[in-house]
């Protein structure tokens, strides 16, 4: 079927899907997540061969994103069943008021409609995706990167089984065409999508900027950063550094860039070499690349930053580090390097960590916490269609609410202007 045919199957869907009840997109979700489970072994046996197919061309972690295991189609399950249980985001009356001349005005919630959503190589998003576009009332229609798209397309196909039973099957859709003229085609298709949400690097994400007609939401590139401020905790610190870094260095959550304030310069930076390089070699885990500013280099050991590793989404065990001044310069140097994603302090100073909270402009701000925590799902907000780094519509963890617009209804007994 042509993208064009997807499309249009798609909008007709629209008006069907977004009348469905609570209960019955409840129910679906439920029989959707049942599927997937019991779908299991198909659905590895198409990702053995995404990942035959991108043997040799991905590095090891794109790979482990892309990798599906028992484990996380377990999860991917549990995720749609979390998305079940969540109340319905449609219907929600956010305002009411009655006008001196008798209309009563409500603000409702209602769907955004047909959601375009291209990603790259995490056939999860698939699952993640539909189950949130479902249960908002939306359809969407999904472009999975070549690299994950046998696995993709696999559960679509038992998403849409799934669905099928309560007149929803084209609820879930996604493009046969795996070429960029296709997702160019769904770019452009005003009338037919109503938004479109890119899930993938800078690259995917600026090319939907630029080129859509349709409008966007900008997610994803996380040039996240971890500020260990002159009184904080060095134990506590290297614990959120690491776990930020290394837990799962693939997505866009992870730190890229430690700025350590420089009185403590001297002897936390050593720890941190300790840390993330000899600790992590002598635990048999992969260690991490240092990557330091002058000022750090003339302490430990390690990569000279280039011009360009503070701009950098590394996506690797790699860590960009630089010897900071005090809060103040720490802020100036995320407003100039920041993709307004997730950036932390850690300190134990209340006023610099009122002074971070309040001066950096990200989508989510940390004090003593590591940054890995901005997802949907550690929000409470269920499985997430992506993190965004935008102001209008929304901004940071998008879960059910940032998947609907709303509208007007007015009632009148014969008013007149």
């Amino acid at each position: 079927m042509t993208t064009l045919e997807i499309l249009k199957r798609a909008k007709a869907a629209s008006s069907a899907v977004a009348s469905l009840s609570d209960a019955e997109k409840s129910r679906a979700l439920l029989c959707m997540a049942d599927a997937i489970e019991a779908a299991g072994e198909r659905i590895l046996a198409a990702n053995r061969l995404d990942l035959e197919e991108a043997a040799g061309r991905l590095s090891e972690v794109m790979t482990d994103r892309l990798r599906l295991t028992p484990a996380r189609i377990k999860g991917m399950a549990d995720g749609i069943r979390e998305a079940a249980a969540l109340p319905d985001p449609v219907g929600r009356v956010l305002q009411r008021s009655e006008r001196p001349n008798g209309l009563v005005i409500e603000k409702v919630s209602v769907p955004l409609g047909v959601i375009g959503i291209i990603y790259e190589s995490r056939p999860n998003v698939t699952s993640d995706a539909a189950a949130l576009c479902f249960r908002s009332g939306n359809v969407c229609v999904l472009k999975s990167g070549r690299e994950a798209y046998r696995s993709s397309a696999e559960i679509t196909a038992v998403i849409r089984d799934a669905i099928a039973p309560f007149g929803a099957r084209d609820a879930v859709n996604i493009l046969e065409d795996n070429s960029r003229a296709a997702a160019a085609e769904m770019m452009t298709a005003t009338g037919l999508v109503d938004v479109l949400i890119p899930r993938g690097g800078a690259g995917l994400i600026r090319a939907c900027v630029e080129q859509s007609k349709v409008p966007v939401i900008r997610t994803g590139t996380g040039i996240c950063h971890v500020f260990v401020e002159n009184t904080a905790d060095p134990r506590m610190a290297l614990d959120i550094i690491e776990n930020a870094k290394t837990s799962r260095p693939s997505v866009c959550n992870a730190e890229e860039v430690c700025l350590v304030d420089a009185g403590i310069a001297e002897s936390f930076l050593p720890e941190l070499a300790r840390r993330l390089r000899d600790g992590r070699e002598a635990a048999g885990a992969k260690p991490v690349e240092l990557r330091l500013c002058p000022r750090a280099a003339k302490i430990i050991d390690g990569t000279p930053a280039s011009d360009t590793d503070f701009d950098t989404e590394f996506l690797d065990y790699i860590l960009a580090v630089k010897v900071v001044d005090g809060t103040e310069e720490a802020v100036r140097h995320i407003a100039a390097h920041s993709t307004g994603h997730s950036d932390a302090i850690v300190t134990r100073d209340a006023a610099a960590a009122e002074y971070f909270l309040n001066a950096v402009d990200s989508a989510a701000v940390y004090c003593n916490a590591s940054t890995r925590f901005t997802d949907g799902g550690e929000f409470g907000l269920g499985c997430e269609i992506g993190i965004s780094t935008q102001k209008l519509h929304a901004r940071g963890p998008m879960g059910l609410a940032e998947l609907t617009s709303y509208k007007y209804r007015i009632r009148g007994n014969g008013q007149t202007r």
